[in-house]
């Protein structure tokens, strides 16, 4: 029987949700048992977490083949990236299900109401795993595809089932996962990797833990009565607002680093410039605020949704750059 850490080092009992099924009513309209039953496993995939992901496939397969893929070959890729995505999300739901249950941003999950049961997920999540790899194997290379393995084995063991409940460090590491998708769309086109694609994958990387503290500042005490210790439930906001500039000023690093190494313009170089700065003010003013020495409250969902915006953008000026005649 698999049981919890908390951050004493001391484990806890499975908890049995007790938590109500899908409405009754239904099961009475034609067709809702079905469309209800398919809605719970496409939440088990967490497809607003799958959607970031893709952002950054698609202009890395444009920036690899120096103009635009194959229709076909982007396609394929993104069936196969949004499987394996799915896949891994659906395993961590798994497995992480006794602490979803005592988080408010979570205790709706499929898994926790009971609409879904716990083999059903199990079963779900490895046939989806099975299918994208086979998927990669079979209709793009293997480098794609040991490439996807590993960004599941990373997601699910590394992150998941060992780091999350052990380390305020698990974001930063178990966050490799979520920059696999370039190195995917990278191997897809090419059938190998590049310093270049190592750039964008360090882009990711550092952009990580600034995107996913601010959220984990919102739902400290869901996270606290978890007993999950991400960094802002086991240290106070100023010391999670500094190091979101240090990894903001090396993901801004390396967001310039790409010039050289992928041959990019002075346009992407300017956007990228442009919007690294934006970015970096944005967490040095939430650090101001948590030293006191800015008025106003934290604002950390302000810089949750910035780092979004900066992502997409910055994705957008790397495949606009390949077209542009100079």
């Amino acid at each position: 029987m698999r049981t919890s850490h908390t951050t004493t080092g001391q484990t806890a009992r499975p908890r049995t949700s007790s938590a109500p099924g899908p409405a009754a009513d239904v099961g009475q309209r034609p067709g809702g048992w079905f469309l209800s039953r398919a809605g719970a496993y496409v939440a088990l995939t967490k497809p607003r977490v799958i959607e970031l992901l893709l952002v950054t496939t698609v202009p890395t397969m444009i920036l690899a083949a120096d103009g635009l893929p194959s229709f076909w070959l982007i396609i394929a890729t993104l069936i196969g990236g949004a499987g394996a995505a799915g896949s891994a999300n659906a395993f961590n739901m798994w497995w992480d299900r006794d602490i979803d249950e005592v988080m408010n941003r979570t205790k709706r999950r499929p898994l926790v109401t009971g609409e879904i049961s716990p083999r059903a997920g199990l079963v779900f999540a490895s046939i989806l795993g099975l299918l994208s790899l086979t998927w990669f194997a079979l209709v793009i290379n293997w480098a794609a595809m040991w490439l996807t393995l590993g960004a599941i084995a990373i997601y699910v063991v590394g992150y998941t089932m060992i780091l999350k409940r052990r380390t305020p460090q698990n974001i930063v590491w178990g966050g490799i996962a979520g920059c696999m998708p370039v190195f995917i769309g990278w191997a897809s086109v090419t059938g190998e990797l590049s310093w270049a694609a190592l750039a964008l994958f360090g882009i990711i990387f550092f952009w990580t833990p600034p995107h996913y503290w601010p959220l984990s500042i919102k739902f400290k005490k869901d996270y606290a009565n978890a007993n999950v210790p991400m960094l802002p439930v086991v240290s106070d906001d100023k010391r999670v607002a500094a190091e979101m500039v240090g990894y903001t000023l090396a993901m801004i690093a390396c967001s310039l680093l790409l010039t050289p190494l992928a041959g990019m313009s002075w346009v992407y170089t300017a956007v990228a410039a442009v919007l690294g700065a934006w970015f970096l003010w944005s967490t040095i003013a939430m650090l101001r605020r948590a030293q006191g020495r800015a008025s106003g409250k934290l604002g950390a969902m302000k810089v949750f949704h910035a780092s979004i915006t900066y992502l997409s953008l910055l994705f957008v000026a790397v495949a606009v750059d390949v077209f542009l005649p100079f």
